[in-house]
């Protein structure tokens, strides 16, 4: 179930979520300072990619701390956002109600994505 799931989230919108994700992730890496969080938004790209069957775990810290609250200030609202809308959207037919839980589960992550291992 889990691969059709993710054939099926690749095909309507994965694709997208994951492009925006990678298009974060080389904006913060064009800066040295910029490249630790450019390397996470690549995590969550490919977690953005096939997310079915995926788990994450949450080990905030006080650095975590300090760098999503930078993350929800320069980019992170902008993709909860994003996130959150097609999630509604999906969630309002049958069908799309597990793709958007997944959505969902992405626009959580969207903003606080430091402090978590995905799985």
């Amino acid at each position: 179930m889990k691969a059709l799931g993710n054939i099926l989230w690749f095909l309507f919108g994965g694709l997208w979520a994951y492009l925006a994700w990678c298009l974060i992730g080389i904006l913060w890496s064009i800066t040295i300072i910029g490249i630790p969080i450019g390397k996470q938004c690549f995590k969550i790209a490919s977690l953005s990619l096939f997310p079915f069957g995926k788990r994450i775990e949450t080990n905030h810290n006080n650095l975590s701390l300090i760098v999503n609250i930078l993350w929800i200030i320069f980019g992170g609202i902008e993709l909860a956002i994003t996130h959150l809308i097609i999630g509604v959207v999906l969630v309002l037919t049958i069908i799309g109600a597990p793709f958007g839980r997944q959505h969902f589960k992405l626009a959580r992550l969207s903003l606080a994505p430091f402090g978590v291992e995905i799985h």
